[in-house]
């Protein structure tokens, strides 16, 4: 059986949505106090901003630019 690219995009932001709830998850139980320098913490926060712009990111929409509409405000020319 041959995955389509389709499955493929569903099977990457199921994983990342269990990622983001697993960071979450550790961010929300790690022991307080929390100071500005705590390095773990804060690889965590940065951990959980990468996801979150994985996400972002196979969820837009995606500009390509053609002749007939080299900009995203250029309507579509009809003949």
């Amino acid at each position: 059986m041959t995955d389509q690219f389709e499955d493929c995009i569903l099977a990457a932001q199921s994983e990342l949505a269990v990622a983001r709830r697993l960071l979450s998850d550790e961010i929300s139980a790690y022991p307080v106090p929390i100071s500005g320098c705590d390095a773990q913490f804060n690889h965590l926060l940065a951990e959980r901003q990468k996801v979150l712009l994985a996400i972002r990111s196979l969820e837009e929409d995606v500009f390509i630019p053609t002749p007939r509409t080299p900009t995203a405000t250029d309507g579509v020319e009809s003949r």
